[in-house]
């Protein structure tokens, strides 16, 4: 256990981003399990951290304690982070559609000014991850963990606008 809490307290010393990221509980969850002596109570939390540059991740903490589920669901989300092809206008380069489960997310890019039209669980990673103009739609199950898993999956399929044109075989000057 001691040997743990020093990797912690040395990983957090060696890591200079890390108070660069910010940090949003989606969800809180209290979960309930039945023994044969009564109830064992315990909390699971639904992270999203982002750095508002394109950087952003999401991660599950559970734990007998609220801030010690929230404390491991950031760990586990800077884990866990993606990076996202964000416009100079703070938009997207393209429409996409993420598919978790029964849950989908339709998110497409809007012009300056817009804002972030979204849900609670979409608008959290949006902003997370520094897109300031998206216009987005839940489909199908409103279940906070299908929502964030369709929204990365959205986000993982979008494609650089430059990374299209080289794999086209295109010069950026031509276009």
């Amino acid at each position: 256990m001691a040997t743990a809490e020093l990797k912690d307290n040395k990983e957090t010393r060696n890591n200079p981003e890390a108070g660069e990221f910010k940090d949003q509980v989606i969800y809180v969850g209290r979960v309930t399990k039945v023994v044969k002596g009564g109830k064992n109570f315990s909390f699971s939390a639904l992270v999203v951290v982002g750095d508002g540059n394109g950087k952003v991740g999401f991660g599950l903490g559970k734990a007998l304690e609220v801030p010690s589920a929230i404390k491991k669901g950031i760990e586990s989300a800077k884990r866990n982070m993606i990076k996202v092809p964000v416009t100079s206008n703070g938009s997207l380069p393209h429409p996409v559609t993420g598919i978790f489960g029964s849950g989908s997310v339709l998110l497409k890019p809007a012009p300056e000014g817009t804002g972030v039209i979204a849900g609670a669980a979409v608008r959290a990673i949006m902003e997370a991850a520094g897109v300031h103009n998206v216009l987005t739609k839940s489909l199908g199950s409103s279940n906070p963990h299908n929502v964030v898993r369709a929204t990365f999956e959205g986000l993982k399929g979008l494609m650089d606008p430059y990374t299209v044109l080289t794999n086209r075989g295109l010069d950026q000057a031509e276009v």
